[in-house]
């Protein structure tokens, strides 16, 4: 029992997963509370685009 207890070699590899696993879970977090907005900026973004173009066509 005792050197079951001193052995840590997968401890490194549930931290690391631990961590990964909140930073996922933040930046879903994030794009989801942000996703009206940026779905906006994209469609700003693309409408100057389109118009530029056609501007350019002509």
């Amino acid at each position: 029992m005792k050197k079951f207890i001193q052995e840590e070699n997968g401890q490194g590899l549930v931290e690391y997963a631990l961590i990964i696993g909140l930073i996922a879970v933040v930046a879903i977090a994030a794009l989801t509370a942000s996703g009206g907005s940026i779905s906006k900026m994209f469609d700003t973004v693309s409408g100057k685009l389109d118009s530029a173009q056609t501007t350019a066509s002509s």
